[in-house]
């Protein structure tokens, strides 16, 4: 029987036979960060149950932890101590590395696992994160669980997981000069909707999937889950190769040998079948913006806030709650919105390559009058081979503040934010109600666009800037 990436690497992490809609899966890398992991490590530590194979157990501080100069375990979170204690007291108990916040390798959990090679292509790989997803651009099948499943998968390897169907998204043709994996992503959701993948493993192919780097293949698996996919694959290849080779955790010598052969024998079989196929032609997508509070309600940068009749029957619901919560009407062009914050991070935009672009646009220019800008890179190691570079001083003279490494400012979860009802264009993956703080108002963009942006003062079109 002929069959996709996804089914080779699954049956392959099958123990016993297949059990119906739910299997047992062997899973080869688990990843916890300090809001979700500690609880499940505190957990199992009451309990007095061990972590099975601590050497494939990776723990981080990334998303509660502040990101200012000069942090500690204080937080501005109220509870945000007590999260980071319990995390760095149950990995120290469990034996598992942790990359705590003087770790020259802490970072965002989706960058710094493929930065050092936790993540390779063929493997299975959990995170109590919903953004796992991301590490599906190595060739690896990686998804996000609950902390009970976390539990569950630290006692035992293993974890029942219901069978995704098969997704194939084949996106031909090449993406124009100044257009990035993110306008794709946000083009990709303004399409087919967040709920065009429901219940499926989507796998990315055609030849502008293959055109685009690692870093730019993590950002569109990272929007997999925007799409409501259980996750996202893209075949490894050449470019993957190249990428893993030398990292920390990647094979050396003869298994080094023996897994590329492996890695570039991993995809979909000619005839394999998928539940569903669709295409896209990435030609024409232009730097992509929300105008609404979910991924799907985006425009082209120079289009306009749609009209009800504009927007497609799946995507109504909801329409006039979003322009209320945004402030905005229909036929507002997304040019002419002055912005009061723009922010460049996440896991999904805050690799050594966003900075670089955004760096190219702020090079000799200034964040306009009243804008709040701030840069959070994804690792310490991005920031590190940011400042070798000298991007952070680009990023400094231009207006923008240049943090420590983290989750910070993706979220709202106690700790910092940015105001009721301002306006703040982000490189993010989420524009949901107070998404980023109470009230505040988030358009998605590309690292370009809010770059460009914040040297305008409103939403703005980074072509139209002369590099």
């Amino acid at each position: 029987m002929e069959r996709t990436i996804f089914d080779k690497i699954w049956d392959g992490h099958t123990i016993g036979p297949p059990a119906g809609e739910t299997d047992l899966v062997l899973v080869d890398r688990i990843l916890l960060h300090e809001r979700t992991g500690g609880v499940a490590l505190k957990s199992l530590l009451a309990r007095d149950i061990p972590v099975r194979d601590p050497n494939h157990v990776f723990a981080v501080m990334d998303h509660i932890v502040d990101t200012f100069p000069g942090r500690t375990s204080e937080t501005l979170m109220p509870t945000g101590k007590d999260f980071i204690i319990a995390t760095r007291e149950g990995a120290r108990a469990a034996g598992i590395r942790l990359f705590d916040l003087d770790s020259p390798d802490q970072g965002i959990v989706h960058v710094i696992s493929p930065e050092l090679g936790i993540v390779l292509p063929g493997t299975t790989l959990i995170c109590p994160d919903s953004h796992t997803c991301s590490q599906g651009a190595l060739g690896a099948l990686a998804w996000g669980i609950g902390s009970t499943e976390a539990e569950h998968a630290l006692a035992t390897s293993t974890l029942r997981v219901q069978r995704p169907k098969r997704m194939r998204l084949t996106i031909s043709g090449r993406l124009a000069l100044g257009v990035t994996a993110k306008d794709l992503a946000l083009a990709l959701l303004g399409r087919f909707g967040v709920g065009g993948a429901a219940g499926h493993i989507v796998e990315y192919a055609g030849s502008a999937v293959e055109a685009l780097d690692i870093e730019q293949r993590l950002t569109l698996c990272n929007m997999g889950t925007e799409f409501a996919a259980f996750s996202a694959i893209i075949a490894p290849d050449a470019t993957t190769v190249d990428y893993v080779k030398g990292r920390r955790y990647a094979p050396v010598g003869d298994d080094w040998d023996r897994a590329v052969n492996d890695w570039l024998a991993l995809r979909s079989d000619a005839d394999a079948i998928f539940d569903i196929e669709l295409a896209f032609d990435a030609s024409d997508v232009a730097p992509m913006v929300t105008w609404g509070t979910t991924p799907q309600q985006v425009v082209a940068i120079d289009g306009a806030v749609p009209a009800a009749d504009e927007v497609g029957k799946a995507m109504v619901e909801g329409y006039q709650r979003a322009l209320h919560y945004m402030g905005l009407e229909p036929g507002t062009a997304m040019e002419s919105l002055k912005i009061d914050a723009a922010f460049i991070g996440s896991c999904t935009n805050s690799r050594i390559s966003d900075l670089r672009r955004a760096a190219a646009i702020l090079d000799g220019r200034k964040v306009a009058p009243g804008v709040k800008a701030i840069c959070v890179p994804g690792s310490s190691n991005v920031k590190r081979q940011a400042e070798e570079e000298g991007l952070h001083r680009v990023f400094q003279r231009a207006g923008f503040e240049w943090r420590e490494s983290g989750c910070s400012m993706c979220f709202f979860a106690g700790g910092e934010s940015f105001g009721p009802q301002e306006r703040v264009v982000s490189s993010t993956n989420r524009n949901f109600e107070s998404r980023q703080g109470p009230g505040t108002r988030t358009h998605l963009a590309s690292p370009e666009t809010v770059a460009a942006s914040a040297i305008a003062g409103h939403i703005a079109d980074p072509r139209k800037l002369e590099i």
